[in-house]
């Protein structure tokens, strides 16, 4: 009788430790993933701000290299055209990158996301 009293309440220590193993695997999920989520706010909310502020910024520096250009050839709608043209190009430098921002854009987020 011993010998089964005795594997009787090992059996119930290792329940007792699996269930506060399984509880405290819930708990660290849970604060990861709410880590996760904060860091993930973070970077948009960053992005979203610096993103904001550079379009309004470079919205009125277009604009003006626009009139200056337009002023100094003596034609505005001449000097829209190139500030127009420039912006083409850029967009089209930046398609044609974009598998290279796509790839750097996952490596931090991984590093992050894995990694801490």
């Amino acid at each position: 009788m011993n010998i089964f009293e005795s594997i009787n309440d090992t059996s119930g220590k290792m329940a007792d430790a699996g269930e506060t193993y399984a509880k405290k695997t819930q708990e660290y999920i849970k604060l990861k993933v709410f880590q996760q989520i904060s860091v993930s706010i973070s970077y948009i909310s960053k992005a979203l701000i610096i993103g904001g502020l550079l379009f309004i910024a470079l919205f009125f520096l277009a604009f003006a290299s626009a009139l200056a250009i337009g002023q100094w050839l003596e034609n505005l709608a001449l000097g829209y055209l190139i500030v127009s043209l420039l912006f083409i190009i850029l967009t089209v430098i930046v398609y044609y990158n974009r598998k290279f921002i796509d790839k750097k854009i996952i490596k931090r987020i991984s590093t992050k996301f894995f990694d801490s």
